[in-house]
């Protein structure tokens, strides 16, 4: 079975290059594009427009190298709390540092990093330290005085002029950074109120794909988008600037609403003429909606996000990371769109292994974990934990049976094996959970398939699993987590812990 595809990729690439390129020539050649979202690795995107490339973007940006500056942006406050990016795992810092390794592997280098809201907190200077003993160049900026209110302040030499200029060279100047108040658009300000004063005549706009503005207000694209900033607290409205400029109705969110009328007047006083931009929508540079081309196909998937969102929330508040609010937001989104969180196929399959594993394991004190992976065919496997290993270990490890047609009898890893590397965690290692986590199991299987030649085809079938939807009855240890990552799979687990341990390394 193929996965139906309801977004054209190339046409949207095209489309999208030929919207910036257009919006820089009524720029005065001078573009300051702040890139909203990921520039890499937007999953959620792929997941909700199927047939979204991930790093489409990427592509984007090789197209446009030759007239593109990119400058990285990073809030010195996330360094300082080591803010985590949930879909690999890594702080925001470390994130930073992927950045630019990826966007020189795609052949484009970061022209600098900037360490924005700088208050000489110790991790942001050890991270500027790091980046310049790499050659890579580093400015800060610190908190622009008499923001938000105080226009006059903002636009002068105590304001936006206190920053250091960054010199640019081409055109399009991306700005990007890792996840949400990285301090892009006060970047981008700053150095338009620098050009001026140099007498280049810049402008500014934003690459953001959602929430899409020519999409209804509730689409579940659009919701599924609210579901993902849940906890940032953003709301899609119609832009009423937009709908009184032009009376059409337009879709954008809360934040970019509320701050338009002062980021207009902002941009007008650096300038010192009137902003050709009526509306947020104006100032957003987005082609997705249009191309669009199966509507029921990108709807279920948006339904589909929507669930794992609700997975990922109420797991955050089990752990202390995430607030009531925010799971009963995603709650009320899910009432709204008529769903319910078994309308995810593995949900109700992981949580039928969890009760056979109790059934088979009577007498076992310890807690009974199930696991299932719906594989590209349709076919459903689940997993079970048991004191050999992990419920993650035995679906991985099923479902490349199943996916190599390797009957269930046969071991892809010996008895002996698993014994021994058991005992090896338990009386060398002194390590209190012995059963083997995904990590491990993957790292023996591989080993094994150097002389097994049923493991080899096992490991082979490991690729397939990729994008695939698993769900967990218990939040996955680290070494499963980093297993499931790697694998590329779409997790979502309930809110249990797997044991009764508060520190599990």
């Amino acid at each position: 079975m193929v996965k139906k595809i309801g977004f054209d990729n190339e046409k949207y690439l095209k489309e999208q290059t030929s919207a910036i390129l257009e919006r820089v020539k009524v720029s005065n050649n001078k573009l300051y594009l702040e890139f909203g979202g990921k520039i890499l690795f937007d999953y959620h995107a792929a997941r909700v427009l199927p047939g979204f490339k991930p790093n489409v973007k990427m592509q984007l940006l090789q197209q446009l190298k030759d007239k593109a500056d990119v400058l990285l942006c990073i809030y010195a406050g996330d360094i300082a709390r080591r803010k985590v990016r949930a879909d690999f795992g890594i702080t925001y810092d470390s994130d930073a540092l992927k950045t630019i390794d990826d966007l020189s592997e795609w052949g484009i280098g970061v022209l600098a990093v900037v360490i924005t809201r700088f208050d000489n907190q110790p991790s942001a200077i050890a991270f500027k330290n790091k980046l310049e003993r790499r050659n890579i160049r580093v400015y800060t900026h610190k908190f622009t005085k008499g923001y938000p209110t105080d226009i006059d302040m903002i636009a002068s030499e105590k304001g936006y002029g206190v920053n250091e200029y960054i010199e640019t060279k081409n055109p399009i100047v991306i700005v990007t950074g890792p996840g949400p108040g990285s301090g892009k658009l006060a970047t981008c300000l700053s150095q338009l109120y620098h050009d001026y004063k140099r007498g280049i005549k810049a402008n500014y706009a934003k690459f953001e794909t959602f929430p899409i503005w020519n999409l209804p207000l509730k689409h579940p694209v659009n919701v599924a988008y609210e579901a993902a900033t849940a906890d940032l607290k953003d709301v899609n409205l119609i832009d009423n600037f937009h709908l009184e400029a032009y009376n059409k109705i337009a879709v954008n969110y809360n934040r970019d609403i509320e701050a338009f009328p002062l980021l207009k007047r902002i941009i007008e006083k650096i300038t010192k003429t009137s902003s050709f931009y009526k509306s947020p929508t104006d100032m957003g540079v987005n082609r997705a909606g249009f191309n669009i081309i199966d509507d029921k196909v990108v709807k279920e998937a948006a339904k589909q996000e929507v669930i794992r969102r609700y997975f990922r929330y109420a797991c955050e508040y089990a752990i202390g990371l995430a607030d009531k609010e925010t799971v009963q937001k995603i709650e009320l989104i899910i009432e709204d769109l008529n769903l319910k969180i078994e309308d995810r196929k593995v949900v109700t399959l992981a949580r039928q292994a969890a009760v056979d594993a109790q059934k088979k394991g009577k007498g076992h004190k310890g807690i009974f974990c199930g696991a299932a992976i719906e594989l590209n065919d349709g076919t459903i496997v689940t997993g079970k934990n048991s004191s050999l290993m992990h419920s993650s270990s035995s679906l991985i490890l099923n479902a490349t049976k199943c996916l190599a047609e390797i009957p269930d009898k046969i071991d892809l890893l010996p008895l002996n094996i698993i014994e021994s590397l058991n005992h090896f965690k338990k009386d060398i290692l002194k390590g209190k959970m012995i059963s083997l986590d995904l990590q491990e199991t993957l790292i023996a299987l591989t080993i094994s398939a150097a002389s097994n030649p049923v493991a080899k085809l096992a490991v082979e079938k490991l690729k397939e699993l990729s994008k695939c939807e698993v769900h967990l009855t218990h939040m996955p240890t680290p070494g499963d987590a980093a297993g499931l990552r790697k694998l590329g799979v779409n997790l979502t687990s309930d809110p249990n812990f797997s044991t009764n341990a508060l520190f599990v390394s």
